[in-house]
Parts: C-alpha cells; sequence; structure tokens
C-alpha cells in the first residue's frame, strides 16, 4: 500500500510506543479527525494520561495481541523490528509505517502546512509560530518537538487548514514531507554520523527546499542556507536576519540583563513592530524573525505578532528556569552541538549572574569525537564547566572518546561519572547569584531536578 495514499484506505491506527513526545501529537491529530486508536507502551507518564483522555486505549508492555484488529501500525525509531507488535503485524500483512513516516502523511491533509527546519532553534521557532497563530484566531494543529505551557503539551489540535509541525534533518527524516512553507533557520555540521559531511547536508536541506510548494522562508544571514536554496526561484524566497539586504530585519536590539532581548523589525526597510522577548540570547532573535516572517506572510497583524512574542516564556529544556534556591538559581537547557552551546552560554554569561556553572552531558560518540574541539571551545565561555560521561546514544564507542578527553581542553573542568557526584560537586560550591545551567540532549535534565529536590529539602 503506498504510504503517501494509506491514511484514506484505513480507519483503524495502532502506536507502539504512542507515550512519546513525537507519536502524541500525531495520535491526538489523527484521533481528532476521526480514526478508532489504540496504543502500546512500557511506561507511565503525563502523555499517556492526557493520550487515555480521549478515550484511547493503551496497553502496557509489548505484545502481539495489543494491536488487535489494526488495518495501521505506527512505531518509533526507538523500536526494534524484532518488537512483537510489528512481528504480529507483518505475520497478519498489516503495513507499519515509522513515526516519521507518518509525520510526513499527517501534514498532507491541510492545505496551509507550515515546516520549521534548521539545525538550531527548530522547537523554539515552531512554539513561537504556534503560539502568535493561536492568538491570531487561526487556530492552527501543531506537532513540536518540547511542550509548550501556553496550549499544554507538544502538540495541539485545531480546526483550521493549517498545521505547524517540527522537521528534522536526521536520517533524512524531513524528507518525508511536502511542506506548503517551509522555514531554514541554519544549516550547520551535525549528524555527522549520518551524514558525514556538511555537503550532504546541504544537498538533503536543497533536496527539503524542493519539496516545498509555495514559499521558503530562509536566514538570509546563513552562508549554508543560502547555498541550500540555490537555483530556487527568487520569488519562492522570503529572507529574515541582521544583514541588509533581508526581508525582515532586527535592527535597535537593545542589549539587556536577565532574559530580555529588545528590538525593531523592518519589513522592506520601514518598522513593522517593536519586539521584547522573554527569552535570552542572539540566536532567539533569528528565531523570533523567522516567526515573525511566517506570521506576517498568514496575515497576522503587526500588533498580536509583538504581544505574542513578548507573552511567550520560552519551551521545556530550552533555558527554563527550574528555581532559585538560596540565591542560586537552577535551569536547563537541550542545547547539545558547540554552536547552540555557545549561544546558549555567551546569552548566560550577559544575563547578570555572578558566576555561572555549566553541567554539560555529552551526547553521542561520534558527535564528540568529531566536534571535540568546538566543543572544548564553547564549554570554556562559563566560569566553571562540569562534564558528567557522554551518553551512548545508538552507538558504541568505537571512537575511544570519553569525557575526559574533552575535560582536558577545558581550562579548570572537572567531570563526574554519576549525576549524584555532579549535583554534590556544584552545590557545594555554587554561591549567592550564581547560575546552574545543565546543558544536553540527553537525561542531564535528571540532574537538574536532583539538584531542585535537594536544595527544596534543605529549605523545609
Amino acid at each position: 500500500m503506498d504510504s503517501n495514499d494509506i491514511l484514506s484506505k484505513v480507519q483503524k491506527v495502532h502506536f507502539v510506543g504512542i507515550g512519546g513526545s513525537g507519536m502524541c501529537p500525531l495520535a491526538e491529530i489523527l484521533h481528532h479527525k476521526g480514526y478508532q486508536l489504540t496504543g502500546s507502551d512500557t511506561s507511565e507518564s503525563d502523555t499517556l494520561q492526557r493520550i487515555r483522555s480521549y478515550g484511547i486505549p493503551v496497553s502496557m508492555g509489548h505484545r502481539a495481541e495489543n494491536i488487535g484488529d489494526a488495518e495501521l501500525v505506527v512505531y518509533t525509531a526507538a523500536v526494534k523490528q524484532d518488537n512483537p507488535e510489528l512481528v504480529a503485524a507483518r505475520e497478519k500483512g498489516v503495513p507499519t509505517v515509522e513515526r516519521s513516516v507518518m509525520l510526513g502523511m499527517v501534514p498532507r491533509r491541510y492545505p496551509n502546512s507550515v515546516a520549521v527546519s534548521g539545525t538550531h532553534g527548530k522547537t523554539t521557532t515552531t512554539a513561537l509560530i504556534t503560539q502568535i497563530l493561536v492568538n491570531a484566531g487561526i487556530d492552527p494543529s501543531a506537532v513540536i518537538g518540547g511542550k509548550l505551557p501556553f496550549i499544554g503539551g507538544n502538540g495541539r489540535v485545531g480546526r483550521s487548514e493549517t498545521i505547524v509541525c517540527e522537521a528534522c534533518e536526521y536520517v533524512d527524516t524531513f524528507l518525508h514531507l511536502e511542506p506548503a512553507l517551509s522555514v531554514i533557520l541554519n544549516i550547520d555540521a551535525d549528524h555527522l554520523d549520518y551524514f558525514k559531511t556538511l555537503e550532504n547536508i546541504i544537498r538533503s536541506f536543497h533536496q527539503f527546499a524542493l519539496q516545498t510548494s509555495r514559499l521558503l522562508i530562509i536566514n538570509g544571514d546563513d552562508a549554508n542556507t543560502r547555498k541550500a536554496v540555490e537555483g530556487i526561484p527568487s520569488e519562492k524566497l522570503l529572507t529574515f536576519g541582521f544583514d541588509e539586504g533581508n526581508r525582515y530585519r532586527a535592527v535597535d536590539i537593545a542589549d539587556t540583563k536577565r532574559a530580555c532581548e529588545r528590538f525593531t523589525v523592518l519589513k522592506d526597510g520601514a518598522p513593522l513592530c517593536e519586539v521584547s522577548l522573554r527569552i535570552p540570547g542572539k540566536h532567539n532573535i533569528y528565531n523570533a524573525l523567522a516567526a515573525v516572517a511566517v506570521a506576517d506572510y498568514m496575515g497576522v497583524d503587526a500588533q498580536t505578532i509583538a504581544e505574542s512574542l513578548h507573552q511567550f516564556t520560552g519551551v521545556h529544556r530550552r533555558f527554563e528556569i527550574l528555581g532559585t534556591f538560596n540565591g542560586v538559581t537552577v535551569a536547563d537547557d537541550f542545547a547539545h552541538h558547540p554552536t547552540e552551546l555557545t549561544a546558549t552560554l555567551n546569552a548566560a554569561m550577559h544575563m547578570g549572574f555572578r558566576e555561572v556553572w555549566a553541567v554539560f552531558q555529552p551526547h553521542t560518540f561520534s558527535r564528540t569525537y568529531m566536534l571535540l574541539n568546538d566543543f572544548a571551545k564553547a564549554l570554556s565561555i562559563p566560569d566553571h564547566a562540569v562534564l558528567s560521561e557522554i551518553l551512548p546514544v545508538r552507538e558504541v564507542n568505537t571512537y575511544n572518546i570519553y569525557a575526559k578527553d574533552l575535560a582536558e581542553k577545558i581550562p579548570g573542568c572537572v567531570w563526574f561519572p554519576t549525576f549524584e557526584e555532579i549535583r554534590d560537586y556544584v552545590m557545594a560550591k555554587a554561591q549567592e547569584g550564581d547560575l546552574i545551567l545543565t546543558l544536553g540532549g540527553g537525561d542531564v535534565y535528571k540532574c537538574a531536578n536532583m539538584i531542585v529536590e535537594t536544595y527544596q529539602a534543605q529549605n523545609k
């Protein structure tokens, strides 16, 4: 059965790993479009509670009988091919599709699909666009890579013909999408375990651009992005950035303490709106500009755009302030690439804290090995750097790379094998007025939560 047409031929869909952050929004959308859903997962979560609230039955554990009379089975990339539910589906002749393929199918049912791509900033920008469009009354559906407090989760089911979704480039996932509008925020060397070279990454983004039917909104300041859209007709491109020549520009940028970025947005050289962000860093000005360009193109008035941007307080795990205890602020961020670390840590260093303690969990052996010197440079920005061991995701350590190898390249850096040791170390050292910031794409947030819980226990 043709994957492009499969949703028009089935009614009963089973999700393997339905509680996953990428699965839940798709399940919600299909449920509200009238499909009969079932799901399975291995652990309880808030997401599963949300799924069950719609009346969708969820089985705990993976068993062959869970698929019931499903006509289609959707599974996450983390699910192995010997999973009993996938095995049962194949034995019954029931088609199976990976989550990224389903993400490509769902937006095709929306005439106004917006896909947000780029090496960095996808989740924040997707969330910004979603929040603006909701406030504007456009009532979009959304699939976001992180939890947006404004909508109470990482997905939204709207009643309009508009959907906003995050488009991830890893293993060319975004090439399943054929959006009407696309955003390319930036292109950087990442996921080199798959792409091998930056040139291959640019080539994939070029293909993504070709699959966009109506309009490409791109960072005109980013050389790799400009290279990726070479050959695309200029009338199909809309640019944003700081440099002259961009259709949407940020000017009169005011450097303020503790998170606010203030600037004026020019459209074709004329003032469009004044923006005051509540999220820190120059990189978030770029994300906001992309959101402005999308919203303005879709007819949202400038006042609603500006008010929505100011209202936005961030996404879960994107410089998320977890609390202040004994004068020490604890925050968590998803940054796991040198470019992201540089942007986040530079922002943190300009927020007026006495000292910044960066607790970083390296993510994948290949990324750490290939970008070792770049990581070292980024982690030299804060006053103190503390490392955990490298999180072994999707890989074995054929690179013979360890946290100590990175620590040796960073002045004053220390590393510990456990989060408990990191917690004890930074809490013993941090003083009133300091920031403890955990960073990484893995489970380092658990370390941040341990620090918060210990502070709370001390203050009872």
